[in-house]
């Protein structure tokens, strides 16, 4: 049985990390008070606008893309058992984008995520409720709103869907093309007024374009419901903060995309022991300045019993934001869906928060992300 945040407004503890765990034993007339629940439950969900979403989503980014993540159509089974898995255990936010998917199997992701849905052998009531976020690419030949639509008609086809979650822009062209952007954002318009969606979003929009959008839509009488941005303890700078802090102010949803730096906060890799391809280079670039953070971040998960990813992951949601881990296998899914259940206390998310400061070396920024 699902159960709403809405429904557990008197546990005012379930919203902050706890501040110990090594509290003194309460006395029996403050048990209750000091009780320490986690900040969510596996089956728990969020609520973005009329939108009832799980505290997690995942993205599937590499559900089609051979360049960075080597895919394979013989990776589909796996795909397919790793979906199932996810919508069994209570998730149901799946993000994906129209670009997704590289050469040929462009808008594989979204072909994929279709199919899985029709497929899924489990509940109808649960296979209903699974939300599909997907981006919409700010392509130079979108110049009209009327492009836009089609593009989220294309999307809805691939996926064969009536109506879309969340259709997303995916980034702004304000830095290189800034008479394109009014209309992309009358496209957004144009698709929730026609029911192609039920909310619309944004991308990689830092914090001035973030308030110009939001005004815009807002005169328009449509709710901007979600903001995604890179977030995660390597991505944590001002403008991220910013970010959070507007969306709060505003009722935006944070979905904080990268929340592992494409899996620099695993623990996986090494200095001598990089991934394949592009994601490589860029790992030997930043991975020699990440000891102090993953030094901690292993110590809480060996405290914890918790894996490396399952720490990251959780103060992405302590931090208030609907992170969306990448997921291609069974073992990923597994292992994200343990970031559920529990919370980070107050000592351990400002141990990790002090290590990032201290780590010399920081994600880099999307090149689409705006000021």
């Amino acid at each position: 049985m699902a159960v709403s945040l809405s429904a557990s407004k008197s546990i005012a503890y379930i919203t902050t990390c706890s501040n110990s765990t090594t509290d003194p034993l309460p006395s029996s007339s403050s048990l209750f008070k000091s009780l320490k629940l986690p900040r969510f439950w596996p089956w728990q969900k969020v609520k973005m606008g009329p939108l009832t979403v799980s505290p997690m989503g995942f993205g599937t980014w590499a559900w089609g893309n051979q360049l960075l993540w080597g895919y394979q159509d013989s990776m589909d089974s796996e795909l397919q058992r790793t979906f199932n898995l996810a919508v069994e255990n209570g998730i149901n936010l799946f993000d994906t984008a129209d670009s997704y998917g590289t050469g040929k199997l462009n808008g594989q992701s979204e072909k994929l995520l279709g199919q899985f849905i029709r497929e899924f052998p489990g509940d109808k009531q649960v296979k209903n409720d699974i939300l599909i976020a997907t981006k919409f690419a700010a392509y130079p030949w979108r110049l009209t709103p009327g492009q836009f639509v089609n593009a989220c008609k294309s999307s809805l086809e691939r996926m064969q869907l009536e109506q879309i979650g969340i259709g997303q822009l995916h980034w702004s062209t304000a830095n290189y093309a800034p008479l394109q952007e009014r209309a992309l954002w009358d496209g957004l318009v144009a698709m929730y007024e026609k029911g192609l969606v039920r909310a619309v979003g944004v991308s990689n929009y830092g914090p001035k374009q973030l308030l110009k959008i939001h005004k815009y839509l807002d005169d328009r009488g449509v709710p901007l419901r979600s903001a995604q941005v890179q977030f995660s303890l390597l991505s944590m700078g001002s403008d991220q903060m910013e970010i959070k802090n507007i969306c709060d102010s505003l009722g935006i949803r944070v979905i904080a995309y990268s929340p592992l730096g494409l899996g620099m906060l695993t623990g996986k890799y090494t200095p001598s022991n990089l991934p394949p391809g592009p994601r490589g280079l860029l790992f030997r670039q930043i991975l020699p300045g990440l000891e102090p953070l993953l030094t901690s971040l292993r110590e809480i998960a060996r405290r914890r019993r918790k894996t490396i990813p399952q720490v990251a992951i959780n103060w992405c949601i302590c931090k208030g934001t609907i992170p969306i881990p990448g997921v291609k296998s069974v073992k990923q899914a597994e292992e994200n869906l343990g970031a559920l259940g529990w919370q980070l206390t107050s000592d351990e998310f400002l141990q990790l928060e002090n290590a990032a400061l201290d780590s010399p070396q920081k994600m880099i920024q999307n090149v689409f992300q705006t000021k």
